[in-house]
C-alpha cells in the first residue's frame, strides 16, 4: 500500500523514450468507486494535466510509468467535476452517517495496483477504505 504524502511529486515517465512527462501535483478521488481515478500532474507537456489512471502502465516506489506523454490529458468532464477543491479529502473533518466526528484526514492510503482507498489515515488511527462513501466541501462522510 502507499500513501498519498509519500507519492505527491513522485515523477511520471514515459516508457517510450524514458523522458520525464510529470510529477505527482495531487490525486483524484471518486468516493462511489472508493477509488484514485486520476492523477492531477504538475510539469506536464503543452497538451494535458491529468492522467487517467487507467493510462498508468505501473505506479513503482520510485516512478509512475506510462506508455506516452500523449496519455497525459485536459480532464474530461467526470475528472473536471472530481478535481475541485470540494472534493480534496486530505484536511477535511471526516463524519459518520449519523453525523459523529471522528477526526480529521491526514493521509490517505491506496492500492498502487488498482487505485483503491484503503484506509482514511486520522493521525492514531485509520479508517477502512470501504466505509468511504463521500466527500463534500466540509468533511468526508464514512458509513457508521
Amino acid at each position: 500500500m502507499t500513501l498519498f504524502s509519500e507519492a505527491s511529486g513522485r515523477q511520471v515517465v514515459s516508457t517510450g523514450n524514458a523522458a520525464t512527462v510529470g510529477k505527482i501535483k495531487h490525486f483524484i478521488v471518486d468516493a462511489a468507486s472508493q477509488k484514485v481515478v486520476g492523477l492531477r500532474l504538475s510539469k506536464t507537456p503543452d497538451h494535458g494535466t491529468v492522467l487517467p489512471w487507467q493510462a498508468i502502465h505501473s505506479f513503482g516506489a520510485d516512478a509512475v510509468t506510462i506508455a506516452d506523454a500523449n496519455l497525459i490529458v485536459e480532464p474530461d468532464a467526470q475528472l473536471a467535476a472530481l478535481d475541485v477543491k470540494q472534493h480534496t479529502i486530505i484536511g477535511k473533518q471526516v463524519l459518520t452517517t449519523e453525523g459523529r466526528k471522528v477526526g480529521s484526514v491526514v493521509d490517505v492510503d491506496f492500492d498502487p495496483a488498482d487505485g483503491r482507498v484503503v484506509s482514511l489515515v486520522l493521525g492514531d488511527h485509520s479508517i477502512d477504505g470501504t466505509t468511504f462513501i463521500g466527500v463534500g466541501s466540509y468533511a468526508v462522510v464514512v458509513k457508521a
